[in-house]
C-alpha cells in the first residue's frame, strides 16, 4: 500500500522501519517524515495493527501529510531497494562504524530495526553499510525514533537536504 502526497518527496533520503513493534514510535517517524518531506517505508509484519486509527496517537494530525509505502515483507522491500538503486544504511547497536564518521548520499535509505530485537542477521548482512550512534557503554540503546532523528540530521546536513525545506 502506498500513501502519497501526490508528488515526489522534497528530500531524497528515505527512512525505513523494519517490522516495528511500537505504534507510537512508528507514528513519531511518520511525523518526522511528514515534517521534513521524506518518504517512510514500513516493512511488515508490524507488531501491532497498522492502520490510520492505530497511528493517530503517535502521528497526530501529521499522518495526513505523511508519504509512506508499506512493504509486505523484507524481501519486497529489498527488491524495491535494488530496483531503485538505493543504498541501505542500517542503524545498529552491533555496528562498529560511527554514524558520524561516514559520508551520506541522496540515494540512502536509513533503516532501524524492531524495538524489541533489531533485525535478523541476514537483514543486517544485506545492508550496504551498518552504523551506530556513539553513546555510553553502560546503556543499551536509544529509542528508534530518536536514533533515526539523530542520524537523519547528519545525513541531511551532508546532502544539503535542509536547503530543500527553506
Amino acid at each position: 500500500m502506498r500513501c502519497s502526497l501526490g508528488k515526489e518527496p522534497k528530500i531524497p533520503v528515505e527512512l525505513a522501519l523494519y517490522q516495528p513493534d511500537i505504534p507510537q514510535n512508528t507514528g513519531a517517524v511518520l511525523r518526522l517524515g511528514a515534517c521534513l518531506g521524506m518518504r517512510v517505508h514500513i516493512i511488515h509484519p508490524t507488531g501491532f495493527l497498522f492502520s490510520r486509527q492505530a497511528m493517530r496517537r503517535g502521528g497526530l494530525d501529521y499522518l495526513d501529510h505523511a508519504d509512506f509505502v508499506e512493504h509486505a515483507s523484507y524481501r519486497d522491500f529489498s527488491l524495491w531497494r535494488r530496483q531503485a538503486d538505493r543504498r541501505m544504511v542500517l542503524l545498529s547497536t552491533k555496528a562498529t562504524r560511527s554514524a558520524y564518521g561516514i559520508g551520506y548520499g541522496a540515494d540512502d535509505v536509513l533503516m532501524v530495526g524492531r524495538e524489541s530485537a533489531g533485525v535478523p542477521e541476514d537483514v543486517a548482512a544485506d545492508a550496504d553499510l551498518r552504523v551506530r550512534i556513539p553513546m555510553r557503554q553502560d546503556m543499551r540503546s536509544l529509542n528508534v525514533a530518536i536514533a533515526m532523528s539523530l542520524v537523519l540530521g547528519e545525513a541531511l546536513r551532508q546532502t544539503g537536504g535542509f536547503s530543500a525545506l527553506t
